[in-house]
């Protein structure tokens, strides 16, 4: 089975979505992980019905498959990066947004919605910040469960879910919802997991809806272009089809917009050579 590689419109931030989406396509991506934001279908400007519906008739004609993301950096603060998050005293305006994502999502016949913790706030404990957040997963799922939606929940470096293992504890205190999958970012597998990358790809396997992917070396949690850091990519991509994901794998390089068309031709000549090179080493197994 081949896998499905897309490109993140976080790493297209000086394009129109339309031109990104268009160029996405002509590269040969199967599928788009759409960042929602002030400049890419900003949920809270005018005509969103209208603006969805564009969108996806486009996403149609253009034959990309797409999860739609929820992690802009200043669409509900333009002073504090990714604030109010759902650890937040004011964390009504994060379920808004999130319940506005499951909505598009249902709209452009996303396969799963994408989110994560937040950084627990300095002045709100563990424990109160843990029962904000299973609480307001629970109330996402289920919205997510009455639109017919998937969610991926990503665990992420320095959030109060950042480990696999954190996400595990997450899932059995929602009680496993059904709408209730994982987002896992291949390159955090090698920033601060224990086990080698293609061991957790294994591991999360029956769960994961939407796998984002980048190159990262142990401990610094900086997106990196392949081949610039530590993760040797034809085994992990192995694992993934070993696994049965069907998803799409989707490049996740919020910081390379400046070069965003030879980035994103270089991104999937990389992962297509990586994904040969994995089949050859199946084969001689």
């Amino acid at each position: 089975m081949s896998l499905r590689f897309g490109y993140g419109t976080n790493g297209f931030a000086n394009h129109r979505l339309t031109d990104a989406l268009a160029v996405i396509a002509d590269l040969g991506y199967e599928g788009v992980a759409l960042t929602l934001d002030h400049h890419h279908l900003d949920p809270y400007a005018d005509g969103l019905v209208e603006r969805v519906a564009k969108t996806a008739a486009r996403l149609d004609e253009l034959g990309l498959a797409v999860v739609v993301e929820t992690g802009a950096r200043y669409l509900l603060d333009p002073r504090r990066k990714h604030a109010p998050t759902l650890l937040d005293d004011e964390r009504g305006l994060r379920l808004d947004f999130l319940r506005r994502a499951v909505a598009i999502g249902a709209d452009l016949g996303a396969e799963a919605v994408s989110y994560w913790a937040g950084v627990r706030p300095s002045t709100v404990d563990e424990a109160t910040a843990w029962g904000r957040l299973v609480s307001g997963c629970a109330e996402m799922a289920d919205a997510a469960e009455r639109a017919g939606v998937v969610l991926g929940f990503e665990p992420e470096p320095g959030m109060l879910v950042q480990t696999i293992a954190d996400w595990f504890r997450l899932r059995a205190d929602l009680g496993a919802p059904g709408s209730f999958g994982m987002t896992l970012d291949i390159g955090h597998c090698r920033c601060l997991e224990p086990d080698p990358v293609p061991e957790c790809v294994a591991r999360v396997a029956p769960h994961l809806v939407n796998v984002q992917i980048d190159d990262m070396r142990r401990g610094v949690h900086e997106h990196l272009e392949f081949g610039d850091g530590e993760i040797d990519f034809p085994p992990v991509l192995r694992a993934l089809a070993d696994g049965g994901y069907g998803g799409l794998v989707a490049v996740e390089l919020p910081r390379h917009s400046h070069a965003a068309p030879t980035v994103a031709e270089r991104s999937l000549n990389f992962l297509r050579a990586a994904e040969q090179t994995g089949r050859r080493g199946d084969d001689r197994g």
